[in-house]
């Protein structure tokens, strides 16, 4: 029985949308859930990782580290409060930007 429904599945996939109504409607695409700072919730310019191995917008973990000694996201006291720079993610970041252009 389940073999005869996944060959029904990939048949289904294989024809693709049978008409145009069924197609998805085109939208923006949302950019990924690591390159939005889970402070600002908006697409991070100058990712930096904190203690507890996220990444954050400076401006706003900085705010955050002035006033705080936890985690945004555990809630745990953090080992320390030194910022480094995120440079993979700012040019993941980068790159996903100009596939993407207006976003």
């Amino acid at each position: 029985e389940s073999a005869r429904l996944e060959e029904g599945r990939r048949a289904a996939e294989a024809q693709g949308p049978s008409s145009a109504a069924e197609a998805p409607a085109p939208r923006e695409e949302e950019p990924p859930d690591d390159f939005l700072c889970p402070i600002t919730t908006e697409i991070m310019s100058d990712p930096v990782m904190a203690a507890d191995g996220h990444s954050y917008e400076r401006s706003a973990i900085e705010r955050w580290l002035a006033t705080k000694s936890t985690s945004p996201m555990t809630g745990e006291a953090l080992e320390h409060t030194f910022l480094s720079p995120s440079h993979m993610v700012r040019r993941q970041i980068r790159e996903w930007q100009q596939a993407h252009p207006g976003q």
